[in-house]
């Protein structure tokens, strides 16, 4: 009896200690859904990730780097082509009509291609179309040359467009992002056949951010997913999109919305993937992305954007520090010179928000700087000054942790937010201004007389 009452204590001792061991390891088991960034592996040789509103930076590898782009070249054409229908230099509606060139290109079924007659005429509408969904080449040249006269002045407009928008390391050749050799010995001149589009993720995500900012209908024709060329012709050409993250394709991704696939035995698989959800809007950059064995393939690209696109979506909170309208604590007025007030209120132009890590708090230090100056409150806003203008920028930066990075900011390691006059301050008159002179003079005669005798005492 004793022998069995000790076995059941001991039976009884075991189980207690394996329950505390169930529950130790339950307590240590990791959150399901975290993955920090130290963990990403995105097999590419460079990669980003950023919020499309604000170009704020969430993950970045070899961000720098120049690579080659292929077809994500297309995303520098449609941003001039937009701009250029907007400026009404050309229109929808408006006909091309084929050259040899584009002819002998549109011929090469190896390539994206939809077949364009020699002599005959199509509108820009069409050749937009199949290039945007369908990444076709001779069509994309076809719209460089209604756009310049000839693909070599398009790719003088696509190099000023980069530096114009701050894009700092990249290099266009074409304007479809094929290699030069595969141009049959036509490629834009200067250059050689060796050439190629380059830019770094970063530039290629910057780019990106101008383009859906500033145009965010491409997004509306990057999203077909299939569409009929020249339908009910003998030309006709089913354009299936080469983006097949878009949701009701094979890799489909909620959310997803575009942007611009590219690939090329130069520039391996590229992907620029643009997608939202529950208010959160994301570009993400995959460059040569490869499969785990790294081999470079169609659907490596995709697999490495959904880890960018799951980790920005999953890891961070869109948090709205600063509210359009409101005014910023230690910022409510700035100084005027020469206006009937010596102040003007100011509040914020635009409203900001900030992705932080879940969990974290978006604590930040805020500095003022008037507009046009890197000098701070110390100098004054000129008057006359119109309610609703411009006069400073509020910066912010995070109490602790890491610092902001943004790929499209004059200063890439700040956030900043236009601060406008809440009121109109018109320019004081002369006498005013005379009677201020005046009393600012004997006021400095004051301050230095009591100076002087407080120095005698």
């Amino acid at each position: 009896m004793e022998g069995l009452l000790v076995r059941n204590q001991m039976f009884k001792k075991g189980i207690a200690f394996m329950l505390s061991l169930l529950l130790v390891a339950g307590l240590w088991q990791p959150r399901p859904s975290v993955q920090a960034e130290e963990s990403l592996k995105v097999n590419a040789a460079a990669a980003i990730l950023i919020d499309s509103e604000t170009g704020q930076i969430l993950y970045e590898k070899n961000a720098d780097k120049m690579l080659g782009i292929a077809s994500m070249t297309k995303m520098m054409t449609e941003y001039l082509l937009l701009e250029s229908i907007k400026e009404k230099k050309v229109s929808w509606d408006q006909e091309y009509t084929v050259s040899e060139y584009v002819y002998k290109i549109s011929q090469d079924r190896g390539l994206s291609n939809v077949p364009l007659r020699l002599g005959e005429k199509y509108n820009v509408r069409e050749l937009y179309e199949a290039m945007t969904i369908y990444s076709a080449n001779a069509a994309t040249i076809a719209l460089a040359e209604t756009i310049a006269g000839s693909e070599a002045n398009f790719v003088k407009l696509m190099n000023k467009k980069g530096k114009e928008l701050g894009l700092e390391k990249y290099k266009f050749v074409n304007a479809s992002g094929l290699s030069n050799k595969d141009l049959k010995g036509m490629h834009p001149s200067p250059g050689s056949a060796k050439d190629e589009n380059m830019m770094s993720a970063k530039t290629t995500a910057t780019l990106a951010y101008h383009l859906v900012k500033e145009y965010p209908e491409v997004l509306e024709t990057a999203s077909i997913t299939k569409k009929k060329f020249r339908e009910g012709t003998d030309d006709e050409t089913n354009m299936e999109n080469w983006n097949w993250m878009l949701p009701s394709l094979v890799f489909g991704y909620e959310g997803m919305t575009g942007l611009k696939t590219g690939s090329t035995d130069f520039a391996g698989y590229c992907f620029t993937g643009t997608a939202e959800r529950d208010g959160k809007k994301l570009i993400s950059v995959v460059m040569d992305a490869t499969d785990d064995k790294g081999k470079g393939n169609h659907k490596a690209r995709f697999t490495e954007t959904k880890k960018l696109l799951d980790y920005g979506f999953n890891e961070f909170d869109r948090k709205e520090v600063v509210k359009k309208g409101a005014t910023v604590k230690g910022y409510e007025s700035a100084p005027v010179n020469k206006g009937k007030e010596k102040q003007v209120a100011i509040k914020a132009g635009d409203s900001l928000a900030v992705y932080v890590k879940k969990g974290e708090k978006a604590n930040f230090n805020n500095s003022f700087r008037i507009k046009g100056s890197e000098k701070e409150s110390s100098e004054k806003v000129q008057a006359p000054i119109k309610k609703g203008k411009v006069v400073g920028f509020v910066t912010l930066t995070p109490q602790k942790g890491s610092e902001l990075k943004y790929v499209a900011h004059k200063d890439k390691n700040q956030a900043e937010v236009p601060m406008v006059a809440a009121e109109t301050v018109e320019k004081a008159n002369w006498f005013v201004l005379s009677m201020r002179a005046i009393g600012g003079f004997f006021a400095g005669i004051w301050t230095a007389a009591i100076d002087t005798i407080t120095g005698w005492f």
